[in-house]
């Protein structure tokens, strides 16, 4: 947990946390779908071919991971088209492309046939993702020019949405197969320490994890979960069945492998000056 919250917000969040800690522990464990956006920024920076998002999804899955995220966005600030040919013969587990659903996405992910596509809403100018989709402003122009044609080619879909009950109504209503939970104001809540905020939220999710549940849906969840707040989160909300990371756990690879990959630098070091 952050080192910038009070004593008092830490003790009220770690109560919640151990109150709820017990609820669910007899719940099938949620998969994890790996985000490797980051590592793309990482190679975009120097404007190289490394490090490679494709390898990095290789050994996400080969230690354990569900499957790859990645958000195909219009300003290519990340991921970009020949990277997806590659994830694709990598990736053997749930491939999910999050994109907005323009033409340009849609023909694209048709091209691709990943196993799921998750529409989110994308500003240009936005750093990240910064909430779900406005689905009953957006709900019948993505009916026709995305959700149709996804189906239609055997691509599940997903929707971003807020914890809005009507929204879910919406996005059952037109028949998508799941819906991933934006779980951004509840990390944020966390971060900051506000226990009222993450009792709120984490309400919230849960209800409408519930709610989505009962009409059918599959329910995923992302945006901010890290190693601090997905006990809590994980405890409280039923019937998850994926669960992306991205930012947080690239983040948290760089300390917690930066020893290994220090060590194995010394030894070529070592062994070529013993040589």
């Amino acid at each position: 947990m952050s080192s910038v919250q009070d004593t008092q917000g830490t003790q009220s969040i770690q109560g919640l946390q151990e109150a709820q800690g017990t609820q669910g522990s007899s719940k099938t464990s949620p998969k994890l779908l790996v985000n490797i956006d980051h590592i793309a920024t990482l190679r975009n920076a120097r404007g190289e071919g490394f490090p490679d998002p494709a390898r990095a999804a290789g050994i996400c899955e080969a230690a354990g991971a569900d499957g790859i995220v990645f958000h195909l966005r219009g300003d290519r600030r990340h991921i970009r088209d020949e990277d997806l040919p590659k994830l694709k013969s990598m990736v053997k587990g749930t491939l999910d492309f999050e994109m907005a659903a323009t033409q340009e996405m849609v023909g694209l992910c048709l091209d691709l046939e990943p196993t799921l596509c998750t529409l989110v809403p994308e500003g240009r100018e936005e750093l990240t993702t910064e909430g779900g989709l406005d689905v009953p402003a957006v709900v019948d122009e993505i009916s026709k020019t995305a959700i149709s044609p996804l189906q239609k080619k055997g691509i599940q879909v997903s929707l971003f949405v807020d914890p809005v009950l009507s929204h879910i109504d919406l996005s059952a209503e037109i028949g998508v197969e799941a819906i991933e939970l934006h779980t951004g104001t509840f990390a944020n809540a966390w971060m900051s320490g506000d226990s009222e905020n993450v009792k709120r939220e984490i309400d919230r999710l849960a209800e409408a994890a519930e709610y989505a549940d009962g009409k059918g849906l599959l329910v995923n969840a992302g945006h901010g979960l890290n190693l601090d707040n997905l006990h809590a989160f994980l405890s409280a909300v039923p019937h998850l069945h994926e669960i992306s990371i991205g930012h947080a756990l690239i983040s948290d690879a760089l300390f917690l492998g930066l020893s290994t990959t220090v060590k194995a630098y010394l030894a070529l070091l070592q062994g070529e000056t013993g040589s």
